[in-house]
């Protein structure tokens, strides 16, 4: 007898499928074209190609991070398309990759400089969206930027897979539908970091801090100081930074005379190297006493990157990190195999992130079976996956955070190499970091489409 295709059969076999579990294989062309032919959205992939937007720092402070990032979206999109040695595509689980594309379609990118600046990154993420046609957009450094481009991804219905972002605000207060974030945050690093530091530095502390001046800074110095002071620490003084400020002597000058025994740095990126290397260098602040004990420096987001950039200088800074390369399990060893096959050096976190959201975002558009996004988030909503480096992984629906383990790293006092920088301190537990959705606020906001006007 022949086979039904009338949109309402195809739409009635996708949920008879559903209802039994995936117990039937049907036939993905049946479940795109029930989509296709009912949903028109922003986008809507026609051709053989389907084009994602990867929208990365190419200027400004945290260059260095977009330039790594921009590597391992190449490096995914390559894997996506079948080609180099797949990657992760091997060991993600669940996975409904096939390494031909997304859905059978070419996957193509355009790239553009978010300048680490708000407005440049909307226009540029709004350029992609418009011009270019993408169904994605990914990257970032800085999360004023991610929050900026994930608000305008939430009004013209396109879905931000973000990059490198840290701010508690990014999944909370800020957080939208059509946003996703792999990296971990503030609150997380405090929660790790804070009782490192008692056990290291002892209980009776005083700490300064120095905070760059938005969404990220703010919420990572709220993060620290509640961690620290929880541990018995005081909180002698808070001063806030301007991004980019590049000579930050003028805001290290008072520190030693503040009656502080611990310098939180809660800069990243060129800022951190260049904070931390005059602390260090033109303060010589690791070699003091105050109040009857050593002058501790404490950097709570620390990347290989910023390592390398700080060199001596960050030899024993404690830190916190989402992911680093060295760890032994065997997505990171694949990754870090492809990333050194084609640049020559290890991936950072950024660049890891980058690309575990890249992965990340075709896989739920394959289990989908449609580009269409509400039921793309659908698929991402409350994903339980493994295989990309970082263990057992949740997206909680509820703020589409992920949550993971977290590293608690220390620069190292004897590299074995130039990219051999920092050691794994401690591993904290997923379990221990995760926190209740509602303390930050926010709301998602709907997962309608309302096509491409902003």
């Amino acid at each position: 007898m022949p086979i039904d295709t009338s949109a309402w059969s195809r739409r009635r076999i996708l949920q008879t499928s559903a209802a039994l579990g995936a117990g039937l294989a049907i036939p993905h062309v049946f479940v795109r074209n029930a989509w296709s032919q009912d949903k028109v959205f922003c986008n809507s992939p026609t051709g053989s190609n389907v084009v994602l937007g990867f929208n990365v720092p190419q200027s400004g402070p945290y260059a260095d991070e977009g330039a790594d990032e921009l590597r391992a979206f190449k490096l995914a999109v390559q894997h996506l398309n079948g080609e180099g040695d797949g990657g992760l595509l091997k060991t993600l689980k669940p996975s409904s990759l096939k390494g031909n594309g997304i859905l059978g379609k070419k996957v193509t990118f355009v790239t553009g400089d978010t300048q680490t600046k708000s407005d440049a990154a909307r226009a540029s993420a709004k350029r992609m969206i418009e011009a270019d046609k993408v169904v994605m957009i990914s990257g970032g450094s800085s999360s004023g930027v991610a929050v900026a481009v994930q608000s305008l991804c939430q009004d013209m219905g396109v879905i931000f897979m973000t990059g490198l972002t840290h701010s508690n605000d990014t999944t909370g207060k800020d957080k939208r539908r059509y946003g996703f974030r792999h990296f971990f945050n503030a609150y997380m690093s405090g929660v790790a970091l804070g009782p490192v530091l008692a056990e290291q530095y002892g209980k009776d502390r005083k700490a300064y801090h120095l905070t760059a001046d938005y969404t990220w800074g703010w919420t990572q110095e709220e993060s620290m100081k509640n961690a620290t002071e929880k541990e018995g620490w005081k909180t002698v003084q808070t001063v806030r930074t301007p991004l980019g400020a590049g000579d930050f002597s003028q805001y290290l000058t008072p520190v030693l005379n503040s009656g502080a025994d611990v310098l939180i740095l809660n800069h990243y990126g060129g800022d951190m190297v260049n904070s931390l290397r005059q602390a260090v260098n033109q303060f010589d602040m690791k070699n003091k006493t105050v109040n009857g004990k050593q002058f501790e420096i404490v950097v709570p987001l620390i990347s290989e990157l910023m390592a390398e950039g700080a060199g001596d200088a960050i030899k024993g800074i404690l830190g916190t990190a989402n992911w680093d390369w060295k760890l032994d399990n065997e997505a990171t060893k694949t990754l870090a195999k492809s990333f050194g096959e084609a640049y020559g050096r290890p991936p950072s976190q950024a660049a890891q992130t980058c690309y575990a959201q890249t992965l990340l975002y075709a896989n739920a558009v394959e289990m989908a079976g449609t580009f269409y996004p509400p039921e793309v988030i659908k698929a991402l909503e409350g994903f339980e996956f493994d295989g990309l480096g970082n263990g057992p992984t949740l997206y909680r629906a509820a703020d589409h955070q992920c949550f993971k383990d977290v590293l608690v790293v220390r620069g190292k006092e004897k590299p074995a190499n130039q990219f051999d920088l920092l050691e794994v301190v401690k591993i904290v537990p997923r379990e221990t970091v995760t926190y209740d959705p509602s303390i930050f606020g926010g709301e998602l906001g709907p997962s309608e489409v309302k096509g491409c006007a902003a």
